[in-house]
């Protein structure tokens, strides 16, 4: 056995004759538990609200989203989109044509993104759970229905259980070179009843989504598209298929993925879980660097011990090596049982949901959500062995400053 972690090992456990320096080594294990234990949990706490967040925003975001480089439509009826539309990789295939309007419901009016979408939308899964009223119907057989945002509906006071009362949704008409006497000529007016109410982020929530046939309807395009929206069946790599239509389509199209539509997302919830991080190691590292005192406690305890080591040849790399590891030992017990403890913790909170955040919505249960990843454990391990081994190789420094002088006092 390494003779540097066997005395080190000897010391953790021994008896010391002050007892302040039990306490101080208690303390510092302590310090390093508390903080390990609530940087995992807070890590993972974050990764909670990051998948049901970004599980929102994924019912309606498709996995691939193809849409022209210049102008606003383009055709989607050539032989490449048809054969795309065919690939046996592909879940749902959606064609989307999409244009500002205005909406009006009884005597309130809002400008707002309406949204025609063909049947393939519907295979989109969980668009249930974004509703917030009613249900994600657009057709039945009255004809079209328009599930509106809630930011919309907030702003027309929609209500979406109301029969009677439809939105009036005002295009302009296309190729219009003067306007006629009545203004009301030179837009495109249609009338459909609101199904329910979605909600997933300010952002969506001002859309109207509608069946295509009726924004075809609506907008006078009858070939056209805005975008296809594509989603890939389960097992295939719609990252692969994103770079496979890229190279193929070229300059005149830009292909996205789910990152690429919603990069302002996914930097504020990268950043904010990395400021979390931060602020949290910086209260860990104050735990950590209590060793600094736990160790010299026990150089003052062992003063004769060092001496004699160092009489029988032990050399002064071996004794800083003995309460480096000395160090490394307490604050790495302090952070295993914490990682433990945290990972416990987390298992409990998913399978139980003891703490809770408030009432529960439609959107999200109650309980604080929680996501495990590998990765943080890794990550908190690696922060707190860095930070212990400096503060262990500042404090062994202090078993061999002196060494010398204690050889001829004893």
């Amino acid at each position: 056995m390494n003779t540097a972690f066997y005395i080190a090992k000897r010391y953790l456990f021994a008896k010391k004759s002050t007892n302040a320096i039990n306490i101080i080594s208690a303390i510092s294990v302590l310090g390093v538990f508390v903080g390990s234990t609530a940087l995992i949990i807070i890590l993972s706490v974050f990764n909670g609200f990051e998948e049901v967040v970004l599980k929102m925003f994924n019912t309606i975001t498709p996995q691939v989203l193809i849409m022209p480089a210049k102008g606003k439509t383009f055709d989607a009826n050539t032989g490449y989109f048809k054969g795309l539309q065919r690939k046996k990789s592909i879940f749902s295939y959606t064609e989307i044509l999409s244009e500002n309007a205005l909406i009006r419901y009884n005597n309130k009016q809002s400008p707002a993104l309406v949204k025609g979408v063909s049947n393939d939308f519907l295979k989109n899964k969980g668009l249930d759970t974004v509703m917030v009223e009613g249900h994600f119907i657009l057709e039945n057989d009255n004809g079209p229905n328009a599930v509106i945002g809630s930011a919309l509906q907030a702003s027309l006071g929609v209500n979406s259980a109301d029969p009677f009362e439809q939105l009036q949704i005002f295009s302009p008409k296309r190729g219009l070179t003067a306007s006629s006497i009545n203004p009301m000529d030179d837009f495109t007016v249609l009338t459909i009843p609101p199904s329910g109410v979605f909600e997933v982020q300010q952002d969506f929530d001002n859309i109207l989504v509608v069946p295509l046939s009726f924004a075809r309807k609506l907008f006078g395009e009858e070939n056209e598209v805005s975008a296809i929206e594509i989603n890939v069946k389960d097992g295939i790599d719609a990252e692969q298929l994103k770079e496979e239509i890229e190279g193929e389509l070229g300059a005149a199209f830009i292909v996205k993925n789910r990152v690429q539509q919603n990069q302002a997302l996914y930097n504020v919830l990268g950043s904010e879980k990395w400021m979390v991080y931060i602020i949290l190691t910086f209260i860990l590292i104050i735990a950590i660097f209590n060793i600094i005192g736990s160790l010299t406690m026990l150089v003052i305890d062992k003063l004769k011990d060092i001496s004699i080591l160092n009489s029988l040849g032990a050399g002064k790399k071996l004794i800083k090596r003995i309460f480096l590891i000395e160090g490394m030992m307490i604050t790495l017990t302090g952070c295993i049982f914490g990682l433990i403890i945290g990972f416990i913790f987390c298992l409990l909170q998913q399978r139980f949901g003891w703490f809770k955040m408030g009432e529960s919505t439609l959107l999200f249960s109650n309980a604080y959500p929680i996501a495990l990843k590998w990765k943080d454990f890794v990550l908190v391990f690696i922060t707190v062995s860095f930070f212990s081994l400096i503060a262990s190789a500042l404090a062994s420094n202090l078993s061999v400053k002196k060494i010398d002088q204690l050889n001829q006092d004893l």
